[in-house]
């Protein structure tokens, strides 16, 4: 089944002391994108997020957030640069005895100095985190592509219920344009009657002019591929794989046989009919930008 581009997803565990958080969404896009939101100490994993993601998802603009929080063991351990924090001391009380300034130095004093702390991060197991991460990750993306999978059956239906509408507007072409070449014949026939009075009409040539305005105004061919291109609409969205780039071009084609007709149909009943009909193929040209 089709599947839409938009989708969410999240799942959270707890793996190995680690409280761990995955977050999928996507949005449209005409191709696949992705970025990632992972803990600084923990970048390697965006790459291996992508492809599991990129096993599942053809299209779309895809975001995924990871967080990793510790509940055990830290992931860093922070040491003093004690040699340092003597430098600092040493230099504090020199500067107190020179200036003759009351020593005021506490513990306090001397954490200001920033750098005399060192932070030291705990080394990982990277398989094994990995591992864990993806094990939530692919909670996160089963949600994901549900929610995925909903929406594209909500568009399929809405998409199959204005083709069938559409269809209804092409059989009221197919009935409507052989009435307008008879009322054609019967408006030419009414002026040159009027025209030649009482003189005897040429009833072949009422026949030949009538031939000329039907094949000038004939819309067979349109609404043919018209008809084939909503059969092939709906067999698309039967289809199991990202079909949003061909429905897109169908669609197109969709608009160029209406427009043929609208300008070739010199009927303002056609015209009006014309005109619905573009209305609904631009309704699902705006569903078909959703579709994977």
């Amino acid at each position: 089944m089709i599947s839409s581009m938009t989708g969410y997803g999240k799942a959270q565990q707890l793996i190995g002391g680690r409280e761990i958080s995955v977050e999928i969404r996507s949005v449209n896009h005409r191709f696949f994108e992705f970025s990632a939101r992972v803990p600084r100490s923990m970048a390697y994993l965006e790459e291996k997020l992508k492809s599991l993601v990129y096993g599942q998802v053809s299209r779309g603009k895809v975001d995924v957030s990871l967080t990793v929080v510790s509940l055990e063991e830290p992931d860093a351990q922070v040491q003093i640069n004690t040699p340092l924090a003597k430098g600092y001391l040493e230099a504090l009380r020199g500067l107190s005895q020179e200036l003759k300034v009351e020593d005021d130095i506490t513990l306090s004093s001397l954490a200001r100095f920033h750098d005399i702390f060192v932070l030291r991060r705990v080394e990982l197991d990277a398989d094994a985190l990995w591992e864990a991460v993806r094990q939530v990750a692919q909670e996160a993306l089963e949600h994901y592509l549900a929610m995925r999978a909903a929406e594209g059956e909500k568009l399929r239906a809405d998409i199959l219920e204005r083709l069938d509408i559409i269809e209804g507007y092409v059989s009221q072409v197919e009935e409507r344009s052989p009435q307008t070449v008879e009322e054609y014949r019967a408006r030419l026939y009414a002026k040159l009657s009027e025209v030649l009075q009482n003189q005897q009409i040429e009833e072949q040539r009422i026949l030949t002019e009538a031939a000329i305005f039907a094949e000038k105004i004939a819309v067979d061919e349109e609404t043919v591929r018209l008809r084939s291109h909503i059969a092939q609409l709906r067999e698309f969205l039967q289809s199991g794989q990202p079909v949003g780039r061909k429905m897109d071009f169908l669609v197109q084609e969709f608009n160029r046989e209406a427009n043929t007709i609208g300008s070739k149909a010199q009927d303002i009943e056609i015209a009006k009919t014309v005109v619905e009909l573009k209305s609904e193929i631009e309704k699902i040209r705006e569903q078909v930008q959703n579709i994977e």
